[in-house]
């Protein structure tokens, strides 16, 4: 099984949240059934962390076996565009009263429909309704 991890995932451990020890607890359960991967906009969300200031994201995916996807299959880019274009339809037709979303969220989840089993998100709500395939942690 492959667990792909959105950004506030890594931002949280970085950070030492409150919810932590139950991230690490899920991480090692995810990391028992399979491998952990993270897409290029995960890692370009977590690049801004205070913690990054050089190469420490490398050395942190190296030490910790978290594969980074740099390039994205056109499937993904697809169903990331087209998610978003549905989503950018909905909020017209509601006058901008849903809330807003930014592609980033919609490329994390296209990427772990098409390349992984499923995404582990401390937000699940935000991937929901565009992504109701998409199973979730």
């Amino acid at each position: 099984m492959r667990t792909a991890l959105d950004s506030n995932i890594i931002s949280a451990l970085w950070s030492a949240e409150a919810s932590t020890p139950s991230i690490r607890s899920e991480l090692r359960t995810a990391r028992s059934l399979g491998s952990l991967v993270i897409c290029a906009p995960v890692y370009a969300e977590l690049a801004a962390h205070p913690l990054e200031p050089g190469r420490f994201m490398d050395r942190f995916f190296s030490d910790t076996g978290i594969t980074v996807e740099f390039l994205l299959d056109e499937d993904t880019w697809r169903r990331a565009a087209f998610a978003f274009a549905a989503h950018a339809r909905r909020r017209r037709r509601s006058a901008g009263t849903s809330p807003k979303r930014v592609l980033p969220d919609f490329i994390i989840a296209a990427h772990a429909l098409l390349r992984a089993d499923r995404l582990f998100t401390l937000d699940p709500s935000r991937y929901q309704q565009d992504f109701p395939d998409l199973r979730l942690v």
